[in-house]
């Protein structure tokens, strides 16, 4: 393979390609993971998935999303060895920013700091929209009992993800650290919905019961593109917020699970550079598609003349 630089998506296992990728090359890592729900695993592949997806919502419970305490297990041990090696490529002091279930995220937490990373935090995504999980028992068992009438398996509906704030700790003191290697400290100019300092809650709309931080829409299909059959695309508003509260204008984002793209999209609107790297073909398609489309949305946008009063 040739030498992997800044503004590249590549095609691969990211088990196998970031261990190509040079020592302290990156500024920040954001990714969203396998979480080994529901077919989504290390292996996961878009035809199994594309057929139990309409969208974004899971029409019936497959076999992946019923409960099983080795899936927890199992996410551990893998993640754990691709954060070492994450550990390694990123800067000193520089954040891992990994999205995760809530039912796996203290395991994917646990591989991320036994990999060496500090653990800063874990943000919370909330949105209204949410698939309905539980299943009602009858179907299970033919006794006929009033008590199970009300009562389900214990899934309730999901209304919000977890984001896992890791650092690679820093050379030194946080702020010499972020002096010499430009990583390391919050932008606290990033104030959030009615001038609010950084929150770990972040929300798509605003809703009674929390006070207006973000406001973060749902990606639309505009945003998404009519061709992207990827089911759990995160939208630009959110990737591009955690890339601007944690790097600087030129920095290097790295995505090891690009899926269709919207992390390197994200980097590209914000003026950082990206390395994508995407396992399945056809999702590697897409973000390609993507990233070159926002790249003369871009283009034309910079080269727009001003309007003259």
């Amino acid at each position: 393979m040739s030498e992997i630089v800044p503004n590249t998506i590549i095609l691969g296992d990211a088990q196998e390609i970031l261990k190509k990728i040079p020592d302290f090359s990156a500024d920040l890592v954001l990714t969203d993971p396998p979480y080994f729900l529901d077919k989504l695993d290390a292996d996961w592949d878009p035809q199994e998935v594309k057929n139990i997806t309409q969208g974004q919502v899971i029409k019936n419970l497959p076999g992946g999303m019923r409960f099983d305490p080795d899936q927890g297990v199992r996410l551990q041990k893998w993640y754990q060895k691709i954060s070492q090696d994450i550990f390694r490529v990123l800067k000193p002091g520089g954040f891992f920013l990994s999205f995760s279930s809530p039912r796996l995220v203290h395991r994917l937490a646990v591989a991320v700091e036994d990999a060496g990373f500090y653990i800063r935090d874990i943000f919370i995504w909330v949105y209204p929209e949410g698939r309905a999980k539980a299943q009602t028992l009858t179907r299970y068992t033919s006794v006929e009992d009033e008590r199970l009438s009300y009562w389900k398996t214990p899934q309730v509906r999901g209304n919000y993800e977890p984001i896992v704030v890791a650092q690679k700790p820093p050379e030194g003191k946080l702020v010499d650290n972020f002096l010499s290697n430009g990583v390391g400290l919050f932008n606290f100019s990033e104030r959030l919905e009615g001038n609010y300092f950084p929150s770990n809650v972040l929300m798509t709309e605003k809703m009674a019961f929390l006070p207006p931080i973000f406001l973060i829409p749902k990606p639309k299909k505009e945003e998404r593109g009519d061709f992207n059959t990827h089911p759990t695309v995160k939208p630009l508003a959110l990737l591009r917020y955690l890339i601007r509260l944690t790097t600087q204008k030129g920095a290097v984002v790295l995505d090891p699970f690009l899926g269709s793209g919207s992390t390197a999209i994200a980097a590209l609107l914000e003026e950082r550079k990206y390395i994508g790297i995407e396992i399945n073909r056809e999702y590697y398609q897409i973000a390609f598609r993507r990233i070159e489309k926002a790249k003369q949305e871009k283009a034309v946008n910079s080269t727009a003349q001003p309007l003259l009063l």
